[in-house]
């Protein structure tokens, strides 16, 4: 979305009597509003069009084909022909008979996440990410050197969307759970504040499904109970809910709804493995195949080490037999890597190991454990190693993939119909 929609009014709430203040709004009173809830606008449907431009503006569904696939997300033209993310990919191109679908592009998300989380935590060191595409912020340190909540909430979306190609939209609160609502209710690409001194009156008309930890059997215990909105919750004596939902669940309801949470945004601490997996859209025992799809997945997790600047020196392989069940198999490397043709031929081991005899395969996965940032992380070069090799075609495709779209360079026994054993051979 263009710049000029940076500063549009975005979720406001009008004044609930005259004179006074709004109870939410782009230009509330944004004093003691330190936490910011930033989540990306349709992300990885985002990224996606980033690699295909002359796709904006129309409904595009990001997801995997086949019989089992579902949709990852979807762009909000595509939204608003009914499609959502989790939903089945047969249902989405019945609503969506002319959307454009394209597969995912698992390294891409995760180099844009990077970056986006870069921009992040160069404002505020006090970054807790959710998932890839959203993260709290607490502000408080930054106030002095950037300005209000309000003034760092629009340096984020201005600053992500530069750098990024990428809109987010940001909540501003005194708390977590507010600013996660406020986000949720000016998307996309907006900004909303819930001044302190409003926040009782901004969470009673929501539905009671919007306070964290409603899910749906919750929310049915609630319509039980005659209890549609927060504010419902909130005039319940604590006992009934205790009585109704348990001590926890009633307890912590009790307190969200008149805005009571404590809790600290917490940063992040490093991630301690990256990896993939995929499903098969039928059941296989072809060697070949679970192979090819191996080698796929050991690109895709080299990937987003390389992403997020990482090495690792743990391979783990997962399979996941038509029965359920589930197996892991490890080897530890002499040394980390962020190589692809190094942790596929590790987990090509590792299968070779399970002496497998036309088992029928549900799944399979690939991770890498033991992580370490790439510029600490002391790589010997062996002796057998050419000085230029598989790391820099490596990174070649990277370079290529954020330029052209992922898949522009891929192993020869990835290519569409391409037979061959899968042997990490030269892309």
């Amino acid at each position: 979305m263009g710049r000029s929609q940076l500063d549009r009014t975005a979720g406001q709430v009008p004044p609930d009597r005259e004179g006074a203040a709004p109870v939410a709004g782009p230009d509330a009173d944004d004093t003691g509003c330190t936490v910011l809830h930033a989540d990306m606008d349709a992300f990885y449907a985002a990224v996606s069009l980033l690699d295909h431009p002359e796709l904006v503006g129309r409904p595009v569904v990001v997801g995997g084909a086949g019989t089992r696939g579902v949709v990852l997300s979807a762009t909000y033209e595509a939204r608003a022909l009914g499609v959502h993310s989790a939903m089945p990919m047969g249902r989405a191109r019945r609503l969506a008979p002319h959307a454009v679908v394209l597969p995912p592009q698992h390294g891409r998300y995760a180099e844009v996440s990077a970056g986006v989380m870069e921009v992040f935590r160069s404002i505020t060191p006090a970054v807790e990410p959710l998932s890839l595409d959203e993260a709290f912020l607490d502000v408080s340190g930054a106030l002095r050197r950037l300005g209000s909540p309000r003034e760092i909430a629009q340096q984020v979306r201005r600053r992500v969307e530069d750098e990024q190609g990428v809109t987010c939209s940001v909540g501003v609160a005194p708390t977590k759970l507010v600013a996660k609502l406020a986000s949720s209710r000016c998307k996309p690409d907006g900004l909303l504040v819930v001044p302190a001194d409003r926040v009782v009156d901004y969470l009673h008309p929501l539905p009671a499904s919007a306070l964290w930890g409603v899910g749906e059997k919750t929310a049915e215990q609630l319509e039980r109970l005659g209890l549609r909105t927060i504010g419902d919750i909130a005039h319940t004596p604590r006992v009934t809910l205790v009585r109704a939902l348990g001590e926890a669940a009633g307890t912590h309801l009790a307190a969200l709804s008149w805005g009571r949470d404590p809790r600290p945004v917490v940063p992040s601490v490093a991630e301690k493995s990256v990896g993939a997996e995929e499903t098969f859209s039928s059941d296989v025992d072809d060697e070949t195949v679970v192979l090819r799809e191996v080698l796929r997945l050991s690109e895709l997790t080299t990937a987003r080490l390389r992403a997020s600047g990482t090495v690792g020196r743990t391979v783990v392989l997962k399979v996941r037999f038509a029965d359920f069940t589930t197996i892991t198999r490890s080897r530890t490397l002499d040394e980390r890597t962020d190589v692809s043709r190094e942790v596929y031929a590790a987990a090509r081991r590792l299968w070779e190991g399970l002496r497998l005899d036309r088992a029928r395969i549900r799944l399979v996965g690939v991770r890498v454990e033991g992580l370490a940032p790439a510029g600490t992380a002391h790589r010997q070069m062996r002796l057998d190693e050419k000085d230029r090799g598989w790391r820099e075609a490596d990174r070649a495709a990277d370079r290529a993939a954020a330029r052209f779209g992922g898949g522009s360079i891929t192993s020869a026994s990835l290519l569409r119909g391409g037979r061959g054993d899968p042997g990490g051979r030269p892309r």
